[in-house]
């Protein structure tokens, strides 16, 4: 298996996590990654964070620097979407050799990582 976490190098996830360390941009990351592959047409996506157009396109242009999303032109407007591969080089960066190589022991479960506070008995 292709272990993306050695794509990166410390400069890399600087810029990266520098883009991500800005709340507006954080947001657009995150409605981008919810969209999945298909993306958000950038007008969408400044309707749905209530953003201005000259706002969103100065944050987009951040987050396309640091690598984290991509956009495509269709027609006159661009689709942009989260660049999965990058986040997971990013995600792979942050937990490398994490608790001495033995990841399993520091990170948390699949069900422990998909409760959110207040689901009480779903969350088992």
């Amino acid at each position: 298996m292709f272990d993306y976490s050695r794509n990166m190098e410390l400069k890399d996830a600087t810029l990266a996590l520098a883009a991500l360390g800005q709340a507006t941009r954080l947001s657009v990351f995150r409605l981008l990654v919810e969209a999945g592959p298909g993306g958000r047409m950038a007008g969408d996506i400044a309707e749905a964070l209530s953003l201005p157009g000259a706002t969103l396109s100065f944050h987009l242009k951040e987050l396309v620097a640091a690598g984290l999303i991509q956009g495509e032109q269709r027609g006159r407007f661009i689709c942009y979407r989260a660049d999965f591969a990058r986040m997971t080089d990013l995600i792979g960066f942050l937990t490398r050799n994490c608790c001495g190589g033995e990841a399993g022991a520091c990170l948390p479960s699949p069900d422990v990582a998909t409760c959110a506070p207040g689901q009480g008995s779903q969350c088992g």
